[in-house]
């Protein structure tokens, strides 16, 4: 590859004739395999030399090309779910030239952007939204009396949320022009789970369903004009073999499961159903990893990678000189199950992020993963405490909002003793503002019966699960992406007093109140000020006689959080200052009243002054005005 990104012209002599959709459609159907093969080879070489998600993009290829062949794009609407799947998406649609920029500081966003592309009809980030979006683009499109068609694309387990499943029921009551295609990889990051996704494999597997499509096909090879004919007679089959399928009961006229790698089937099957009125539904098999060996083999792995080489069969090794939160809650758990069988570990389908493997494999009658359904992973862990067990939530931040009602409702509510281990907190880096963890303290701190912890480091990350574990009330313990500082951890688990702070530094005038891992940007700052600092540890209760100690004898209270300022940690300071009317300055440091963007950690907190160096600023600049 190039500087521009750009690759020799004769390496995709197709593709590089493509700059938007309009000029695929300028092909022949007999040109589209190589197209196929093009997309999927620069895809393999983009990726591997920027790192990004790889293998949704590599299964989706030729599903991605016939969508944009069959159907007016822009004007005809694709909505994808799971931006994961959407790479080919973006170099079909002129980006191409910018895909080694993605998921990088000011370089293409790592799923579909509205503000980035017109054929990005959704922001995408979290899953099982493109349903229900499809369907309102469609009634308006219905009510504006346009010709525009609209499909969702749904896969990577994003049909095992229930949010889903509410929109294909609305859906099928009201009866829209809409096509939703299920990309059945068998996958979303991890494996899928769930009885649906034993339905598809059964009703896909049958030797009777598989032996009469295969046949079928055979027979009509070389007669062309009867694809139509072929379909009637595909649904008559499928109401014989496999009768009531639960997409048909919600409404919706079921076509499937057709092969998601023949891209002119595709483009013939899709091309009869744009003419169908009513809700369509569409099962295309794909499988994740498509066309390159070891991702096929190893889809997890290869979901998102690092830079790698192509032509050697394994990813870099990941070793780190300090453990990740991730692997620090992951073996936390997994000491406490060998003590606790009442120990409950639930995940929304983020075995590997949440760093659950090893628990999973150990612990298999004490781990439970609900699919990508947060709100029932939330519930589910409320009736296990009612039960009398203690469940541990392992969620992301961003996910957790998501599941907001339950958690007020369902847990606190009820004062249930449920463990939120919040993983990727704070700024997150390349997956940008659908996954930065910036409103979690906001929106837990406001809970009754919540206790809110932030370590900061690795250490105190062990001490503050296990002080939530045993707590017997809803607690939650928020920790970042990324890897520790590499701190000794304490032989023994260390049950911490509640709410209460403690002194890192004692200095003069200046006192910081740290959150969170924060703490090693502010030391280095506070060294430069003589500042006093302060690990806060709790968000919920505040330590109030630290603040009330501090307010006596400094001229300047810092706080610093990697949470929105807004209803934050510092806003907690602010709120029980001013009820106890103590006169002391705030200089409240945060994240802005923005939208987070991708880039690295260490680019984004630079650049939002949240390093040593712009946190340093900010208080020199405070003081200065005082």
């Amino acid at each position: 590859m190039t500087e521009s990104g750009s690759h020799p012209a004769t390496q995709y002599p197709l593709l590089d004739a493509i700059d938007v959709p309009a000029d695929l459609r300028e092909l022949s159907e007999r040109q589209l395999p190589q197209v196929c093969a093009e997309v999927r080879e620069f895809l393999l070489n983009s990726v591997s030399r920027s790192s990004g998600h790889l293998a949704s993009g590599l299964g989706t290829v030729e599903l991605t090309v016939a969508l944009h062949y069959v159907y007016t794009t822009p004007y005809d609407q694709l909505v994808w779910d799971v931006g994961h799947q959407a790479y080919p998406h973006k170099i079909l649609t002129g980006r191409k030239a910018q895909l080694h920029t993605i998921r990088q500081k000011d370089g293409l966003h790592p799923f579909p952007w509205r503000e980035e592309s017109e054929y990005d009809t959704l922001c995408v980030g979290h899953s099982s939204t493109s349903i229900s979006a499809a369907l309102g683009m469609a009634i308006a499109a219905e009510r504006e009396q346009t010709q525009q068609k609209v499909v969702a694309i749904i896969g990577d387990g994003a049909m095992t949320a229930g949010m889903a499943f509410e929109a294909l029921n609305h859906a099928g009551d009201i009866d829209p022009n809409l096509l939703v295609i299920l990309n059945d990889n068998d996958m979303s990051i991890s494996e899928n789970v769930g009885a649906l996704n034993n339905h598809l494999a059964r009703l896909l597997s049958g030797k009777v369903y598989t032996s009469i499509r295969e046949g079928g096909k055979k027979l009509l090879q070389g007669m062309p004009g009867i694809h139509h004919l072929a379909s009637r007679a595909e649904e008559h089959m499928k109401g014989m073999v496999a009768p009531g399928t639960i997409f048909e009961e919600l409404g919706f006229n079921y076509i499937g499961p057709i092969d998601g790698h023949d891209v002119n089937l595709l483009v013939d099957t899709l091309r009869n159903m744009r003419k169908l009125k009513g809700p369509q539904f569409l099962h295309v098999v794909t499988r994740k990893g498509k066309g390159y060996e070891p991702a096929e083999k190893d889809p997890i792995g290869y979901h998102g990678v690092p830079k790698f080489d192509p032509a050697i069969s394994s990813l870099p090794s990941k070793k780190a000189a300090t453990p990740s939160y991730s692997q620090v809650f992951g073996d936390w758990l997994c000491e406490m199950a060998n003590h606790d069988p009442k120990l409950m570990a639930v995940t929304p389908a983020m075995r590997e992020g949440s760093g659950m493997v090893e628990f999973s494999q150990r612990f298999p009658d004490q781990y439970f993963d609900v699919a990508i359904a947060e709100q029932h992973a939330v519930t589910f862990a409320a009736g296990l405490a009612i039960g009398g067990y203690r469940p541990v939530v392992a969620i992301y931040s961003t996910f957790l909002q998501r599941a907001y009602d339950q958690l007020i409702h369902d847990v606190a509510l009820q004062n249930l003793p449920v463990l939120f281990a919040i993983d990727r907190a704070g700024i997150v880096g390349a997956d940008g503002p659908t996954h930065q963890g910036a409103y979690d303290l906001s929106y837990l701190r406001c809970i009754p019966n919540m206790v809110v912890m932030a370590p900061s480091d690795e250490n105190e990350c062990r001490n503050m699960l296990f002080t939530g574990y045993q707590l017997g009330q809803p607690a939650a313990v928020r920790y970042p992406r990324g890897n520790g500082s590499g701190c000794e951890l304490d032989a023994e688990l260390q049950a911490l007093e509640i709410g209460k702070a403690r002194t890192v530094r004692t200095g003069k005038k200046i006192a910081i109140a740290s959150f969170g891992t924060c703490l090693a940007d502010v030391m280095p700052c506070a060294e430069e000020l003589d500042a006093t600092v302060i690990d806060m540890r709790f968000v919920k209760p505040l330590d109030t006689a630290c603040l009330e100690a501090l307010a006596k004898d400094h001229t300047l209270l810092v706080s610093v959080e990697d949470n929105a300022i807004a209803g934050g940690a510092g806003s907690a300071i602010a709120e029980y200052l001013q009820a106890q009317q103590i006169n002391l300055p705030l200089l409240q440091c945060g994240l802005p009243d923005s939208f987070i963007k991708h880039g690295t950690q260490d680019e984004i907190r630079a650049e939002l002054g949240l390093d040593s160096k712009g946190l340093l600023k900010r208080i020199q600049e405070r003081v200065a005005k005082m």
